[in-house]
């Protein structure tokens, strides 16, 4: 009973014990508040304070566990230290390397970044930017759905840093980094034709944005280029929202529909890991007779036997260009000029 008491009163002081305020760091080191709020916010040289003041204060600070209110010191700077990183589905391969790249480029710098998903939903999006708004995020960086220029110019007009990258929005004026897909689908189903494939299937995704009408129009341009006619029956395009049971049915009907297929080329990771699961239930063999590329590479495509050519975006290189030009716009002391850079995807064959 007694050590179940004292227990208790442990508990009891422990939720009573009041974090420290910067009230009392400056009581404790015997300086003013301001003294102790320079220190915190990196200004303290700047404004003259001692290197035996700094080292006192820190020295408090870290013997109390003083831990600053982000959203409290947010609003009083101006400056948050955070990063809103809008993409359609992080748990994609694509947006998952690159969203750690970003992460790992900001904190560098100093800066965190919090991920997010839309599943390519308008609504979802805006929502998102309003949480970010009260959380006094200092820049976005937002692969964007459509239907979302409204809320995008928003942030802008505000003046926050932007830079949109994989999806283009025509109507938004932001700085842009995306890949060359007219060119990259081009070179993969150039590349099939080369091998002597003539009835190339295409499996792509049914949305109107840039980034997959540029991969069909790439193929197409391709066929036409070899004097290979354009066949729409060829032509999968299925819906977004769709589930990967529908997905590998339909992909399964195409190939049953179409023995004379030779090769496919699929416009995204997710469609050729569907892709290559009905080929495994219909038994059909990735061989000299029939070529399959997939858009976006990773390990799955590299452990598949035979292993998976892959159109391969440069991670390293989009998110490199994401963050200088989002940190030319937090530091720029006036708007600069809105970039777009378009940076080559590289065909690795397999």
């Amino acid at each position: 009973m007694v050590i179940i008491y004292t227990f208790a009163i442990q508990v009891l002081k422990s939720m009573s014990t009041k974090a420290p305020s910067i009230k009392d760091i400056a009581k404790k080191a015997s300086v003013s508040i301001t003294t102790v709020s320079f220190i915190i916010n990196g200004k303290a040289i700047e404004k003259n304070i001692s290197a035996a003041v700094i080292k006192r204060v820190e020295d408090i600070i870290i013997e109390e566990g003083y831990k600053p209110n982000q959203v409290a010191r947010s609003l009083r700077t101006g400056n948050s230290q955070i990063i809103a990183l809008i993409v359609e589905d992080i748990s994609n391969s694509f947006f998952a390397g690159i969203a750690r790249l970003i992460e790992e480029k900001a904190y560098k710098k100093g800066y965190k970044i919090i991920f997010s998903s839309t599943d390519n939903f308008p609504g979802k999006t805006t929502e998102l930017i309003n949480l970010f708004r009260s959380r006094q995020v200092d820049a976005y960086i937002i692969s964007p759905a459509q239907g979302t220029e409204k809320d995008i110019l928003g942030i802008i007009e505000e003046g926050k840093p932007v830079v949109l990258f994989d999806r283009i929005l025509p109507e938004v004026k932001a700085n842009y980094v995306g890949v060359d897909h007219f060119k990259a689908s081009h070179a993969a189903t150039s590349h099939f034709i080369k091998n002597s494939k003539q009835n190339i299937a295409l499996v792509t995704v049914d949305i109107g944005v840039d980034q997959i009408t540029d991969r069909q129009a790439g193929y197409k341009q391709a066929l036409t280029d070899h004097h290979i006619p354009y066949q729409e029956s060829l032509v999968l395009k299925i819906p977004f929202s769709q589930s990967r049971t529908e997905t590998i049915d339909q992909l399964v009907k195409l190939f049953m529909e179409n023995e004379k297929i030779d090769a496919v080329l699929f416009a995204t990771n997710y469609l050729a890991i569907s892709g290559l699961t009905a080929l495994k239930m219909m038994n059909k063999p990735v061989n000299d007779s029939f070529s399959v590329i997939a858009y976006d590479d990773g390990d799955v495509f590299k452990l598949h036997t035979p292993q998976i050519s892959a159109v391969e975006q440069p991670l390293e290189e989009i998110a490199e260009n994401i963050i200088s030009l989002l940190f030319k716009q937090l530091t720029a002391t006036e708007p600069a000029a809105v970039q777009q850079v378009i940076v080559p995807a590289k065909l690795i064959l397999r």
